[in-house]
């Protein structure tokens, strides 16, 4: 009689290249179908994370090389201290701001525009996108959704910002289609968007478990060079975030440097075979 035991695989973290900022677990102005946060009936959450905390891990973290700092939420731009924390942050590295993009209106876009062009370091966008069809991304999202990420592209690239777009396959059809239709609405809008800045995940369905195990051999996912710092401590993804199993410390003084691979979140991740949340800026050219 044999037994198996059945192991999930380790992600071991090689340096912190990417410091995650989850600037409110809750607060966010849409209920999109495919988010990966359950949210509460209330719209009301007031869960920001203080200043100090973001304070106090800028400077445990002095001694690492950090390329990007990513202000994440749920929406990050809720925040009543938005503009306090990209400064700080800015003053230390990049900073990449993950959003809907319904904040960003003419007036905002030339603030951050002011804003980087007094810092020696760069403010980077990441825009919620899930169709080109207007239609089909306001049924996933919420009604308005699209025309307001469009809105918000316009006027972050008349200021000059080349923003990044983060497209969930909700609907499972074909990379090249989807590539091809998002790029043709943004030479559309005047947006000669770069191939590299469109980035399109796999959706994962909560309420499903994989019935395959993903190939482990290449081990990409967000983990492997970044952790999240929230108002409970640091973990090591944002689909792990306040998640017991994704927890590796109270702080940055001392935390954990692997993480098991042991949930469906992380076999999304393996699947996609790259960063999900995570922008390599290495692939980037203008």
């Amino acid at each position: 009689m044999t037994t198996t035991i059945l192991k999930a695989p380790v992600c071991k973290m090689q340096n912190l290249d990417n410091l995650f900022i989850e600037m409110t677990a809750k607060n966010c102005n849409q209920r999109c179908k495919h988010c990966y946060i359950d949210f509460p009936i209330t719209k009301n959450v007031k869960d920001f994370i203080p200043m100090e905390f973001v304070q106090k891990a800028l400077k445990d973290t002095s001694d690492n090389i950090i390329k990007c700092i990513y202000l994440t939420g749920a929406e990050p731009m809720t925040h009543p201290d938005f503009n306090k924390i990209l400064r700080l942050c800015l003053a230390k590295t990049n900073v990449c701001i993950a959003t809907n993009g319904t904040f960003i209106n003419e007036k905002k876009a030339r603030f951050l525009r002011k804003v980087e062009d007094e810092s020696n370091n760069e403010i980077i966008f990441i825009l919620s996108l899930a169709h080109y069809e207007e239609n089909k991304n306001d049924n996933i999202r919420s009604r308005g959704s699209y025309r307001q990420v469009i809105h918000a592209i316009k006027h972050l690239t008349k200021y000059g910002f080349n923003p990044f777009l983060s497209i969930m396959n909700y609907y499972n059809e074909p990379t090249e289609i989807l590539n091809n239709n998002i790029k043709d609405i943004m030479n559309n809008i005047g947006y000669d968007i770069n191939k590299n800045c469109i980035q399109i995940n796999e959706y994962h369905d909560k309420s499903v478990i994989p019935d395959t195990t993903p190939d482990t051999k290449n081990i990409n996912c967000d983990c492997k060079n970044g952790r999240v710092l929230t108002t409970n401590g640091i973990y090591s993804c944002l689909f792990l975030a306040n998640d017991y199993r994704g927890r590796c410390g109270s702080d940055f003084t001392d935390y954990s440097k692997k993480t098991i691979l042991e949930t469906p979140y992380c076999n999304t991740c393996l699947k996609n075979s790259r960063q999900v949340f995570g922008i390599n800026l290495s692939n980037f050219t203008d």
